[in-house]
């Protein structure tokens, strides 16, 4: 095993509870193999998950994608930091590259489609993404997460469903006055 690697495992058993180790057991890996696309994804999560520095958090994520392409493991946190971030467009681009490259969670993909969606309040479309992520999931335990999402979003529609409820109610009553 290489010591970047023996570093990359501290600072990956380390995070997100102890973020100083975390960043000790980076700095190192860092130090030993600057082009290390896992070490870089970690440091962009540290950016955006716990700095909620999302342009630093961006640059981390591209620098690895740079390096490797089918770095597989920055994908979903870059999504994540580009929805969050409120970067819709770059996300979508994103997304759709992302369903190309061999070797990638295409269900986790589409949660992150979906979650693209909900945000953008297109929660029958956000739906129609968390079938296709069902469709393609090959993970038993990441089926609850994509329950989770859905459930989510029904929730929103169902709120959204009472709201024009009370509305048509409202309106029917003036109507009759």
């Amino acid at each position: 095993m290489k010591t970047t690697d023996k570093y990359l495992f501290q600072a990956l058993d380390n995070y997100p509870f102890w973020l100083e180790g975390t960043i000790e057991s980076l700095d190192y890996a860092f130090s030993y193999d600057d082009k290390n696309t896992m070490v870089l994804c970690l440091y962009g999560r540290i950016q955006a998950e716990q700095l909620m520095n999302y342009e630093e958090a961006k640059s981390y994520f591209q620098q690895a994608l740079a390096i490797n392409i089918h770095a597989l493991e920055v994908y979903p946190y870059y999504l994540q930091t580009l929805i969050v971030n409120e970067d819709y467009e770059e996300a979508e681009k994103l997304i759709d590259f992302a369903l190309t490259v061999k070797g990638i969670n295409k269900s986790e993909i589409y949660i992150k489609k979906a979650i693209l969606l909900e945000v953008q309040h297109k929660f029958k479309d956000a739906l129609k993404e968390i079938k296709l992520a069902k469709l393609h999931s090959i993970q038993h335990d990441y089926d609850s997460g994509i329950s989770e999402v859905e459930k989510r979003i029904k929730g929103k529609l169902d709120l959204l469903k009472k709201k024009e409820d009370k509305k048509t109610k409202k309106d029917s009553k003036k109507k009759s006055k």
